[in-house]
């Protein structure tokens, strides 16, 4: 089922690889690919022949179970290795050697002697790590693709996910009539994303259809014990190892050492992933050093016990699959460990907590914890009786990383629990400033101006200037959304008096953003001009994307309001080029350009922007703050009054034919000209506009002679990520040196200004 891209880049490889070894976790569905792949081969191949490995023992001589299993006899003399390389000799040969990771050495070995004496054979081994052998061709086969969580409970979109087809043909099978419809569609996706597109968990959790109702096999996947026994009794006719899930991951944990068998229960505990130093600090001890942990945890990926996240983070973070998870925590509760691993993931939480609290803003930076959410989740979930300064300042933690994630409800119910306890020396008015922030975000404005009261009041009894700074920024949040601009300036002049006192560069040119964004709304904009230029530098040169958009965004409206067009467009379209296409603080400067587009005159472009970014922020889900919506809606009615019906439904059609890398490239103008109507307009970006916003910014810093390093630099990517920008351009353009790119780069420059 699928596997059809998979199949094409096996069929290139072994055009080239004598040697192609299929790794990947167990139930991945590795043998299926190779047979299949097999059965496929040219007739140039005269003969495939599949090897079996999973029946023999660690002990068992491989050369002679091979030979006996293609039918090579012994001769006076020669007998093992010597018949097979005498019976293979010269002939175009695949050999399949399936389930090699028990017998990774003798495996290696026969390998590399028969492609050395035999020189048409080709080897096709699955393992669930490498054979390290040299001249060897390693492919990854990865789960099946799983169904977007925007596809909802929509059949025809979901079917498009190869996990849900396993799954809607095998219950069909088991169950005939079955079929996926808006009834059943979700939930039948969401039992593949909790099997994480394992194939045979897939399979077996499919096979239950016939007996159990689909939320009870959902449901099932939530309980630890009841998921091991849903995964379990397969094929009677398949490998022993594929007889359940869990068996298949038993397979690989009897072939770990003992080191690796502890660090892999104890891994279990870390539910939302880690890096090497959360393993270090929850996995060391008790018989394992903290210096080998690291090569555990590569042990462990190749073996395909652990998978690496995809993406560019640093450090690399890795994570269990969900049922293996549930293996490995069966193992860690037999061990007795239990109690002593989840101490060691509070302790854990609690050293990265302790990072944050220096901090002024807090509520709005990126810490140490903001990628701990289900870590934290499940820590403060098993903490049992520890202290209750530990568990309020995790539960803090949590609700903040809620919050960061425009998850409101989430982090308010955390945080109501918290303020209804008695305060919590050490924590002050942070949870109530916390909780002023997220009223804000559910529109509570009441709540929210009474929990701002709450959080100063808390912080003027004690000594704590970055606490005090936190809650009067907090409060001024609550009064900008009530409109009361001038008690939110007077707010933020006093949070600038004494973040300023406590010499930290960029929290007070943070601040100083804050208050430039005040006094805009309060009509001062000559006076929020002044501080933006003195701001923006701090939080260009030294802040995360995050408030560096957030400080460009700012300057641009400030400009926008002065009747610097070009200024405030430049300065949009440079917030355009640092956030991330699918985030959501990328509608902000699009609606900035669109309020740039109406102020010079062009209302089409303005209303072709405004429904783009109206489109994509009903997909996400999102709002921007009430002062920048009500300008936003005010200039879109006011394009609409302008226009003809025709020209406005064209250019309400356009602007919703706009997303991701196309918006981008309109938005930033990237096209030649400006379109006559919203199909023009696409045309333009599709067309003549190969290259996402991305790639062509990539391409214009390397006209500039910037390195691939200066580039990810400027852009906050990293040199990977750099090079694949520069391979798509190569790939588009057919250009295949870095001066070519230049020049043609160089050349589109001139032609657009």
């Amino acid at each position: 089922m699928g596997r059809r891209e998979e199949l094409a880049a096996l069929r290139a490889l072994l055009r080239t690889s004598r040697l192609l070894t299929l790794t990947g976790s167990g139930g991945v569905g590795k043998t299926r690919l190779a047979l299949e792949f097999a059965k496929g081969l040219p007739e140039r191949y005269a003969r495939v022949d599949l090897i079996e490995l999973d029946s023999l023992h660690d002990d068992a001589p491989l050369a002679q179970s091979v030979a006996a299993a293609l039918g090579v006899g012994e001769r006076a003399g020669r007998s093992g290795t010597d018949a097979l390389v005498r019976a293979i000799g010269n002939t175009s040969r695949l050999v399949v050697l399936d389930n090699c990771e028990h017998l990774a050495q003798p495996c290696a070995q026969l390998a590399a002697t028969l492609l050395s004496h035999c020189p048409r054979l080709r080897i096709l081994a699955t393992s669930r790590e490498a054979l390290r052998v040299p001249g060897e061709t390693v492919f990854r086969v990865g789960e099946l693709s799983l169904p977007p969580s925007s596809a909802g409970d929509d059949p025809v979109a979901l079917l498009r996910s190869d996990a849900v087809r396993l799954f809607v043909e095998r219950a069909a099978n088991r169950a005939p009539g079955f079929t996926l419809r808006r009834g059943n569609a979700a939930t039948v996706a969401e039992i593949c994303r909790r099997l994480d597109g394992l194939t045979l968990g897939i399979e077996l959790a499919a096979r239950r259809v016939g007996t159990l109702p689909l939320g009870d096999i959902l449901a099932g996947l939530d309980d630890r014990l009841f998921q091991l026994s849903l995964l379990a009794d397969g094929s009677r006719t398949g490998p022993c190892r594929h007889h359940g899930l869990t068996a298949a991951i038993d397979w690989s944990h009897r072939l770990l050492d003992p080191t690796e068998q502890a660090v892999f229960r104890r891994l279990a505990v870390l539910v939302g992933g880690f890096d090497t130093a959360a393993a270090e600090a929850v996995c060391a001890g008790a018989g394992v050093a903290p210096r080998h942990i690291l090569g555990v945890l590569c042990g462990l990926e190749a073996k395909s016990l652990i998978a690496r996240l995809p993406g560019d983070a640093h450090p690399a973070r890795f994570r269990q699959l969900n049922v293996v998870r549930a293996c490995a925590m069966e193992r860690l509760i037999a061990s007795g460990e239990l109690d002593a691993v989840r101490r060691r993931s509070l302790d854990w939480l609690n050293g990265l907590a302790e990072h944050t609290g220096g901090e002024v803003f807090a509520d709005q930076a990126r810490g140490p914890l903001t990628g701990e959410r289900d870590n934290l989740a499940a820590a403060l979930a098993g903490a049992g009786g520890s202290d209750a300064l530990s568990s309020d300042r995790l539960t803090l933690e949590l609700a903040r990383v809620y919050y960061q994630r425009e998850q409101p409800s989430a982090a308010r119910s955390l945080l109501d629990d918290l303020l209804q306890r008695p305060a919590t020396p050490g924590l002050g008015g942070a949870a109530a400033a916390l909780a002023t922030r997220v009223a804000c975000q559910q529109t509570d404005l009441a709540a929210a101006l009474r929990l701002g009261e709450q959080a100063v009041r808390q912080e003027r009894t004690r000594d704590h200037p970055a606490g005090l700074a936190n809650a009067l920024d907090a409060r001024a949040a609550a009064l900008l959304c009530r409109g009361d601009f001038a008690a939110a300036v007077a707010d933020l002049r006093d949070c600038l008096r004494v973040v300023s006192a406590l010499g930290r560069r960029e929290d007070t040119a943070w601040c100083t953003q804050h208050l430039a964004w005040a006094l805009l709304q309060a009509g001062e904009e000559a006076e929020a001009d002044v501080l933006m230029d003195g701001c923006l530098p701090v939080l260009r040169a030294q802040a995360h994307w995050s408030r560096a958009a957030a400080a460009l965004h700012t300057a641009g409206a400030v400009r926008l309001s002065l009747g610097r067009l070009d200024n405030a467009e430049e300065l949009f379209g440079e917030v355009l080029r640092i956030v991330p296409e699918a985030s959501f603080h990328a509608l902000y400067p699009v609606e900035g350009l669109a309020l740039v587009a109406a102020e010079s005159g062009d209302l089409r472009r303005a209303l072709r922007l405004y429904e783009a970014s109206a489109q994509a922020r009903r997909r996400l889900d999102t709002e921007p703050e009430g002062p920048w919506r009500r300008r936003v809606e005010l200039t879109a009615a006011r394009a609409r009054a302008a226009l003809s019906a025709a020209a406005q439904d064209a250019a309400v059609s356009g602007g919703r034919r706009l997303r991701g890398d196309r918006l981008v490239a309109y938005a930033l103008r990237r096209g030649s000209g400006h379109p006559r109507s919203a199909s023009d307009a696409t045309a333009v970006v599709v067309d003549q506009f190969p290259l996402t916003g991305r790639e062509f910014t990539v391409a214009e810093l390397v006209a500039e002679g910037l390195t691939n390093r200066q580039i990810g630099t400027k852009l906050g990517l990293s040199e990977r990520t750099v090079a694949t920008h520069l391979d798509k351009v190569r790939d588009k353009l057919g250009l295949r040196s870095r001066t070519r790119i230049a020049l043609w780069a160089a050349a589109r420059t001139r032609d657009d200004s």
